[in-house]
């Protein structure tokens, strides 16, 4: 659907100003918009995961971990699609987020995938400059990205930033020049960026963010020593369908949210860069960014 059809429906939950907002500019922020109950459950199942961490020593299907991660010393980059690891996650990634998702793709919302970013007090957790949707390419741009931030974020804790208007723009190599996938933009590609345009998203816990797949975003590394977890989840309207296979796939994954089925699929005309084959497994933007398990540079098929 194009913007000024989903605009033509009533809103569910945001206001049409921050709908406009998004279709605007490849974004938008609302602060304080996570109900006090809610929040607190996600608060506390994100607390019990980020225990059990503990016991971990490596990297594995539910936890991606820093270099230097420890039982004294827990150090989880992310939480791996928590929609399947707890019904809080889950109910709140079909229920409050999925409304927010019907205002910005349309009534047919699909459920692409979630996970859970932490932000620590260490250089290597910067997020560096990258656009969503060569990790996962449809055949239309209507997909975005919701995150929640679980703890009071600003300039201090490496807050999400995006490069206003840049959904509009070409996308981006996201290998390297040895044809190497590095889910980022090169140094070069970086430098060239009009640093006017970044707007920094910060926020109280319950806050939340919301960026288009084509969108450029990273994060700063934090500066503080408590994590910073941003709660993460992805949807797309459903006339926008995968061409690769999913990288991370879980039960609740293309699943319908909202409204129903479609028996068209839109094709936009703009091209999309192919992600690697995901087959050999998928570990996370902070390890393919670290040149950690470099998967193949041969392209899904």
């Amino acid at each position: 659907m194009r913007p000024e059809e989903i605009l033509s429906y009533p809103a569910r939950i945001l206001s049409q100003r921050q709908r406009e907002h998004y279709f605007a500019h490849g974004y938008v922020s609302v602060e304080d918009f996570v109900p006090a109950e809610i929040l607190q459950e996600l608060q506390v199942t994100t607390n019990s995961f980020f225990e059990q961490s503990r016991q971990v020593e490596q990297s594995n299907n539910v936890f991606d971990l820093g270099p230097d991660h420890s039982a004294d010393e827990p150090l989880v980059r992310r939480l791996k699609s928590p929609d399947e690891r707890s019904d809080i996650y889950w109910k709140f990634s079909k229920g409050l987020m999925a409304d927010v998702a019907a205002d910005l793709v349309g009534p047919n919302v699909i459920f692409h995938h979630s996970k859970l970013n932490f932000k620590w007090f260490d250089e290597s957790d910067t997020v560096k400059w990258h656009q969503d949707i060569q990790f996962f390419p449809h055949t239309n741009y209507n997909v975005l990205t919701i995150g929640c931030y679980l703890a009071d974020t600003d300039m201090n804790n490496g807050p999400l930033a995006v490069l206003k208007d840049s959904h509009n723009d070409e996308l981006f190599d996201q290998y390297d020049t040895n044809g190497n996938w590095t889910g980022m933009l090169s140094d070069a590609d970086a430098a060239g960026l009009d640093r006017g345009r970044v707007d920094y998203l910060t926020g109280a816990a319950g806050s939340i963010t919301i960026h288009n797949a084509r969108t450029l975003h990273y994060s700063p590394s934090s500066k503080s020593p408590l994590p910073r977890p941003l709660l993460l989840n992805c949807f797309t309207s459903a006339d926008a369908k995968p061409y690769t296979a999913h990288p991370q796939p879980t039960s609740n994954t293309y699943k319908l949210l909202r409204g129903e089925a479609v028996k068209w699929a839109h094709h936009d005309p703009r091209p999309c860069q192919m992600p690697p084959d995901w087959s050999a497994g998928y570990t996370s933007i902070y390890a393919a960014q670290a040149g950690e398990n470099e998967p193949s540079t041969e392209t899904a098929n």
